[in-house]
């Protein structure tokens, strides 16, 4: 899961160095936490924030698919 929010991500962004995605266990899910670049959150964002809804709609699809369930965060 990890894997592919990073590639997701990096495909994304002008900076693909400064993509950054940590991993925790919450209650009974794994939360992602993605950084990136300040010049590059716009474009992670999306115009109404689209583009990270579609982000965390892949994300919930691939873990639902192996049976688990997973929540992206952006972070500043």
């Amino acid at each position: 899961m990890k894997e592919l929010l990073t590639y997701i991500a990096r495909n994304l962004v002008d900076h693909p160095d400064a993509v950054a995605v940590s991993e925790h266990e919450g209650d009974g899910e794994t939360i992602l936490e993605l950084r990136v670049a300040p010049e590059d959150m716009g474009k992670v964002i999306g115009r109404q924030g689209r583009i990270a809804k579609e982000i965390r709609t892949l994300m919930r699809s691939v873990a639902q698919r192996q049976g688990g369930k997973v929540s992206v965060e952006i972070v500043d």
